[in-house]
């Protein structure tokens, strides 16, 4: 992953950080620095996830997917950070596979139903993931499943893995009935998970290269190092940070390529739910380009000056040529290929933000394949991780999300809950027709 934060200084940009701000800073990223690999050393918890490129083993994974390895569809069944990892490696990779990857990440009943009515269970596997095994939306929706799979007469304990924790009811079951199963490593909470079994069974199903992921995690994870101008990672971590202080609040995540759209919302999760804590952190927003460049650029170029635009772009893409046409006014496309006209998009979209002076920051692949996409998950992981020690935020604990699970539980008759009892003292003002 390569970075460039050339249109996020100031005064080209506005907000945006000097060159003697971020050297200033550097001295703030060296100790962060010193700090996170201390607590990568220590295999402190949340830390452990930076180590998950050397402590993976994908011959692990490859061996408990081995029994549904001629999968047609792949179900898993999982919510945030047990789903998105994977989504994104294998979305990104859909070309690549014969298996048709699906994530149940939602319990909204009517596109549940519709999910399962159009997949051949005569041929497709399960894969549940949650680390407690009592996430209220993944064992509904693995009962569901389950259940559709006995009415399809299929067989679902000759088709299904667990990933899970040491104990639980997923851990039972799995022993119950002899399950493959994997374990959700400790200290790795789960928007971090994506280079450990949780993220990587979706892939070797679909048949990606897992190897290929970690050596590009790998490979980012050398890079890290004491100063933000030798380290991709840390520069776009310590100068989201920066801007951030100087009145950019928001952070819209735009990839330049259709395959990396669900790493958008990977990224939602993970920098929402790492750095939005004691009133602090930027909001991420999910774009597309060049689609949201017809739908939201307006608002970057020209709303409010709280936005830092980051841009995600593969140098090398596949291509396709744009017929030629009779049509004169629009001839000159006729010499073009939809590559060309994609970074054409891309490049006029950077700079109608630069030439406004709105910040805006590129993070650049090679090309989008297995090496690549584990340095970008990683390296947005330590990004994400430094900007937590500059910010003084716990970057490991979700306690508002904690407090919606037990909510949820209580309201379910799960047991005793006092968030649950808040539910009801909701105050409600009605307009009704």
């Amino acid at each position: 992953m390569n970075v460039d934060i050339g249109n996020a200084l100031a005064p080209v940009a506005s907000p945006g950080v000097s060159r003697e701000s971020l050297e200033r800073l550097d001295e703030q990223v060296a100790a962060a620095h010193e700090r996170i690999e201390q607590g990568m050393a220590d295999g402190e918890h949340g830390y452990e996830a930076l180590n998950l490129p050397e402590r993976t083993d994908p011959d692990e994974i490859r061996a408990a997917v081995e029994p549904v390895a001629d999968a047609e569809a792949l179900i898993t069944v999982g919510i945030g950070g047990s789903a998105l990892g994977a989504a994104t490696i294998t979305d990104a990779l859909a070309d690549e596979s014969d298996t048709e990857a699906v994530y149940l990440d939602n319990v909204d009943p009517a596109w549940v139903s519709s999910e399962l009515d159009r997949l051949p269970l005569e041929n497709a596997a399960i894969n549940v993931v949650s680390r407690s095994g009592t996430t209220a939306e993944t064992l509904a929706n693995f009962l569901v499943v389950r259940d559709a799979f006995e009415s399809a007469g299929v067989d679902w304990t000759e088709r299904t893995i667990v990933t899970t924790g040491d104990s639980g009811p997923l851990r039972d079951l799995s022993e119950r009935h002899d399950l493959p199963s994997l374990k959700v490593p400790d200290g790795v909470p789960g928007r971090f998970s994506a280079l450990s079994a949780v993220g990587l069974v979706a892939a070797a199903v679909c048949g990606h290269d897992v190897e290929a992921l970690l050596e590009g995690a790998a490979a980012e994870a050398e890079t890290l190092t004491g100063s933000l101008f030798d380290c991709p990672a840390y520069a776009y971590g310590a100068t989201t940070y920066a801007l951030d202080q100087r009145g950019a609040g928001i952070n819209a995540m735009m990839p330049y390529a259709e395959s990396l759209e669900t790493a958008a919302e990977w990224f939602a999760q993970l920098w929402a739910e790492s750095l939005g804590k004691d009133d602090l952190g930027q909001t991420p927003v999910r774009a597309l380009g060049v689609t949201d460049q017809h739908s939201q650029l307006q608002l970057y170029r020209a709303g409010p000056r709280d936005k830092l635009v980051t841009f995600v772009t593969a140098r090398e893409t596949a291509d396709r040529p744009i017929p030629g046409t009779e049509v004169e006014a629009l001839a000159y496309l006729g010499d073009s290929t939809l590559g060309e006209l994609l970074e054409a998009e891309f490049e006029a979209t950077e700079a109608s933000l630069a030439a406004a002076g709105r910040p805006n920051v590129r993070l650049e692949l090679e090309r989008v394949d297995e090496f690549e996409l584990g340095g970008l998950l990683y390296g947005t992981e330590a990004a994400c991780v430094l900007a937590g020690e500059l910010y003084g935020v716990n970057t490991f604990e979700q306690p508002a999300v904690e407090w919606a699970k037990k909510a949820t539980r209580g309201l379910l008759g799960g047991g005793e809950f006092e968030e649950a009892d808040a539910v009801a003292e909701k105050t409600e003002l009605r307009v009704e027709r």
